[in-house]
């Protein structure tokens, strides 16, 4: 496997939350990239409509299935981005992640992260997105 350097310069704030400052890449790793995965089931059609939560979990299980079906796993993702439609859910967001980030990184070695409060995404009904880069 390849070893991710994950870490928080003393030169910077600490993290306000399950997120790193620097991930840095060994050479000779392949760069996975990951388009931004939303709430949809195998089907296509949303799941959880009007609840954060469940979209947060499917988005993220959509993540993690793209992960493995590139080779990889949640301790290859250098970098993840999320985007989210209504500012009062950063709140939401950062609690569903201090819950579920143990679990699906247990290291506590968690990827650099850029949120975006953005006005919409593709459908009127979703209320995140999340991408990620990977090196596997």
């Amino acid at each position: 496997m390849t070893e991710i350097e994950i870490f928080n310069p003393e030169s910077v704030a600490a993290p306000a939350g399950t997120y790193s400052h620097v991930a840095k890449v060994p050479p000779g790793a392949t760069l996975v990239v990951i388009a931004g995965q939303v709430a949809a089931g195998r089907d296509g059609t949303l799941v959880g409509k009007g609840d954060f939560d469940a979209q947060c979990t499917q988005a993220f299980a959509n993540l993690e299935a793209a992960l493995k079906a590139a080779g990889g796993g949640w301790a290859n993702v250098i970098q993840t981005m999320t985007f989210i439609t209504r500012r009062e859910d950063v709140a939401r967001l950062r609690a569903w992640r201090t819950s579920e980030f143990p679990r699906l990184v247990p290291d506590g070695r968690y990827p650099p992260n850029t949120l975006l409060v953005v006005s919409g995404l593709a459908d009127d009904e979703l209320l995140l997105e999340v991408q990620a880069l990977a090196a596997i």
